[in-house]
């Protein structure tokens, strides 16, 4: 009977219990964990309010900082008046905390341009190496009175690259006699290196003369001979010699090395006159300025570019003497496609008015060029293409051309402006 009424009892128990939850623990258990509990709920909080405090003090330290930056020449200054109200000598603590605030000063200043400085000395290194160049050529120059004739000799190229890479080498120098014809025009990518915003010189190839290829060699030996006609030898003054060592290469464009320019008007060059003179870095000449016009379509995706006019000096007149342009259109580095102007008589202005429409509906026109490369050609003699200058016009990755600029803002629409024509 008694296990009868326990088993009744227990499950009595259970149906009245069977809503709640009951833990086999007495009470003090129960309230230690919940003490511990709520210890860590305020732990939490505590923690969450410190970190929020911290980031107020932080705003306001920074601002403090700045405001003691701009007050601290202020501090020296009203220090630097009390001392000089005061006969005696100077106090030494006074100094020692001038001194500390000025050191406090140069820490802010410092850390604030860091990444400024660390920018400016990647890009001087930038362009150290790039100014860099390594060679020397030795040439001779003679000019024979009695016969006009301007001789200029190629004798050796030295010290071009390190002997790692010999077997690879093929130099050869091409030397251009450049005269300073006339002023150009004032155009926004080709200004004067003595300053901005003046003319700068427009300078037209007399001769051009090219050595043979010595393979493999860092001092090679060429001793190749070039002559030309000058009736006037006042005319010097106004003539430069443009020597540049260049790298053959069978596939693509030739590498240039380095440059030496030798104005003749400085030399005495009556008698064979020989000469070294160290690379420098190779640098673009204005001869002549195209008058380009551009204008984009947007829902068809082309790109018109007119070609209206170039100018040229001209040293001497050809009967059958004409000029073409050929522009290309290139992105990420690879040409999409160009066309050619028809052949113009050459002039000192030579005027086209043509306009060459290219497709670039697989390509974003932000990742495109223009390139206008314009030869001389001859219409009755069998004579080889002679090119004059290049330009190119697209954005880059620092900058970007204002032409171009300007065709993006303005859709639709041609946008005429002149641009130099460099070689």
């Amino acid at each position: 009977m008694r296990s009868r009424q326990m088993d009744y009892q227990a499950d009595g128990w259970l149906l009245s219990t069977g809503g709640e939850l009951r833990m086999p623990f007495s009470d003090t258990v129960k309230y230690s964990i919940l003490g511990i509990s709520v210890a860590l709920l305020l732990l939490a909080l505590g923690i969450l309010i410190w970190q929020a405090f911290r980031c107020c003090t932080g705003g306001q330290a920074t601002i403090t900082q700045q405001d003691a930056v701009n007050r601290a020449p202020l501090c020296v200054v009203g220090k630097a008046r009390t001392m000089r109200n005061y006969s005696g000598a100077p106090c030494t603590r006074q100094m020692e905390n001038v001194s500390t605030e000025v050191c406090g000063l140069s820490r802010c200043l410092s850390g604030a341009s860091d990444l400024t400085s660390g920018s400016r000395q990647v890009d001087e290194e930038k362009q150290d190496a790039i100014k860099k160049v390594d060679g020397s050529i030795r040439f001779s120059i003679f000019y024979d009175q009695l016969q006009s004739q301007l001789v200029v000799t190629v004798l050796q190229v030295e010290g071009l690259l390190g002997p790692s890479q010999t077997c690879s080498l093929q130099p050869f120098v091409k030397l251009r006699l450049m005269w300073a014809g006339s002023v150009g025009v004032e155009v926004d990518d080709c200004t004067d290196k003595q300053g901005k915003g003046t003319a700068p010189i427009l300078w037209t190839v007399l001769q051009e003369w090219r050595t043979r290829v010595v393979k493999g060699s860092c001092n090679p030996l060429f001793g190749d001979q070039f002559s030309c006609i000058m009736q006037d030898d006042k005319e010097f003054h106004h003539i430069n010699l443009k020597m540049e060592v260049r790298h053959f290469d069978k596939f693509s464009r030739h590498t240039v090395f380095g440059e030496v320019r030798v104005p003749l008007g400085q030399l005495n060059i009556t008698y064979p006159l020989e000469l070294q003179e160290d690379l420098k870095t190779p640098q673009k000449d204005l001869v002549g300025e195209v008058l380009l016009t551009l204008k984009f379509l947007p829902t068809s995706q082309r790109l018109e570019v007119g070609l209206l006019k170039v100018r040229t000096v001209l040293t001497e007149i050809c009967s059958d003497g004409a000029l073409y342009a050929r522009i290309s259109v290139q992105c990420n580095q690879h040409k999409l496609s160009y066309q050619k102007t028809s052949a113009v008589a050459h002039s000192l202005v030579t005027v086209f008015n043509e306009v060459l429409m290219f497709s670039l509906s697989e390509f974003p026109l932000d990742q495109c060029k223009i390139s206008v490369s314009v030869y001389e050609t001859h219409m009755t003699r069998k004579l080889p293409k002679h090119l004059i200058g290049q330009l190119t016009l697209g954005k880059e990755e620092n900058s970007q051309d204002k032409h171009w600029s300007l065709m993006m803002c303005s859709v639709r629409q041609p946008i005429a402006q002149w641009h130099g024509l460099l070689i």
